[in-house]
């Protein structure tokens, strides 16, 4: 029934550029079939997105990226829901909760930035420009936008990525109480792009009880690829596949996580219909 899937997709409502509606028209022009909306921390998005879908006949699947620490580093989950309202409104406070932190989180980075590097921001156009979720790339967007001459690349491994200086961590999730949290919505509960997983074993992670891995991903070498779909057969994980798309302009190349297109990596028939039955069952529980 459905044959070209993205798994992976990023709107206005954390630090994509395109609207909800935006993204389910563009999906559609670029030939996908189904598609899941995965904010970060967020699912305000997915109303628009769901009237979006009715309109271009696209299937949409409410999700969600959620932050989590593993052993303090950054481990990212994705969480699927058959329907919007398996999503309740608990679990919409507790992300409102991160949301507001995540303001905090920011005020801390851009002065660590100032206090470390001499950099100079404007915290209240970051917020601004940032509308409900504020995340790093919106930062590192920020200064290149105030005219220092930086790559996102570069500042991203030498100011505000893991470990650095002016890096403040998000919300304290353990990736165990992540996957619990999103498996009491009956979600779906995926492991995010492996290959970006730092300082942390992938197969150890795998031990934790995900449903399934993003295998298919638009950094990956083929190497990679087939290395995660092994640790899906050996761990009996379904596999994802996702852009990652943020809709950020082509000047930011050099940044991985906002130069993909969407479906420039994308899940085929058999195995869509392998995650939505696996969807199906999980919303019965």
């Amino acid at each position: 029934m459905y044959k070209k899937g993205d798994f992976h997709l990023h709107t206005t409502a954390s630090d994509g550029r395109l609207s909800p509606g935006e993204l389910v028209d563009m999906a559609s022009k670029e030939g996908m079939d189904i598609i899941a909306v995965t904010d970060h921390d967020t699912v305000s998005g997915i109303d628009e997105a769901l009237e979006a879908g009715k309109k271009a006949k696209l299937k949409i699947i409410p999700g969600i990226e959620l932050s989590t620490l593993y052993q303090g580093n950054s481990v990212h989950v994705l969480g699927y829901f058959e329907e919007i309202h398996n999503i309740s409104s608990e679990f919409k406070n507790f992300l409102e909760k991160m949301s507001e932190y995540r303001k905090k989180r920011a005020e801390k980075i851009v002065d660590n930035l100032y206090k470390f590097f001499n950099i100079k921001l404007d915290y209240e156009k970051i917020i601004q420009d940032a509308h409900n979720i504020v995340t790093r790339p919106h930062i590192a967007q920020a200064i290149i936008d105030a005219g220092y001459n930086y790559t996102f690349k570069y500042i991203f491994t030498n100011f505000i990525g893991d470990s650095c200086p002016a890096f403040v961590p998000n919300k304290k999730l353990s990736t165990q109480e992540g996957i619990e949290l999103l498996k009491s919505l009956n979600a779906l509960v995926v492991l995010a792009h492996p290959v970006l997983i730092k300082n942390v074993n992938v197969e150890e992670l795998l031990h934790l009880p995900f449903d399934g891995i993003e295998a298919i991903y638009s950094m990956n070498t083929s190497k990679d690829t087939d290395r995660f779909i092994k640790y899906a057969e050996k761990y009996n994980k379904i596999i994802t596949a996702g852009s990652d798309f943020h809709g950020l302009p082509r000047k930011n190349r050099d940044d991985p996580e906002h130069s993909h297109s969407i479906g420039e990596v994308y899940l085929d028939e058999e195995k869509i219909n392998i995650f939505l039955n696996k969807l199906k069952d999980l919303s019965k529980k």
